[in-house]
């Protein structure tokens, strides 16, 4: 009798352990985060995606969501691509205070001052770890692209 509890005890736990290596549970749902506030996706891919506590919000750059079009220096474009992540973490229930990480893509590093003069507006808190780098080229020209990286506290 004991042998027989002690082997539906191991098929018990092991069914536990088992089901805690699902992949439902070890891989959150995920969910699409979309504002009218943000410009529509020019590709293939969501303006946000939440898994788990995490949003992680692609890169955007400096268009207008009401035109569609990008104009502007580095400080009109900076300040659209702040606007339009802001409208995506409002629409996941979020602010900038939650914001973890971001990435910056400049085409020129000799705009980093005029971004971080805007960028740090928008943060009163920890600032989040951030990268910067320059790259060759941004879609539709662009100066600057933003994604960032923000967790439900």
């Amino acid at each position: 009798m004991l042998l027989v509890l002690i082997f539906a005890c191991g098929v018990l736990l092991g069914a536990l352990y088992m089901n805690s290596l699902s992949p439902g549970a070890a891989h959150p749902e995920k969910q699409s985060v979309y504002s009218r506030q943000a410009p529509e996706p020019i590709g293939s891919y969501s303006q946000g995606v939440r898994s788990g506590g995490f949003v992680w919000l692609s890169g955007q750059i400096g268009i207008d969501p009401a035109t569609g079009n990008l104009t502007g220096g580095i400080e009109e474009q900076t300040t659209r691509a702040m606007e339009n992540q802001k409208a995506v973490l409002t629409a996941s229930g979020l602010t900038f205070a939650d914001v973890v990480q971001t990435r910056i893509y400049l085409t020129s590093m000799s705009d980093f001052t005029a971004v971080n003069r805007i960028y740090s507006t928008y943060f009163t808190d920890t600032f989040p770890a951030r990268s910067t780098v320059q790259v060759a080229g941004l879609p539709k020209d662009a100066l600057v692209e933003i994604e960032m990286i923000a967790e439900k506290r």
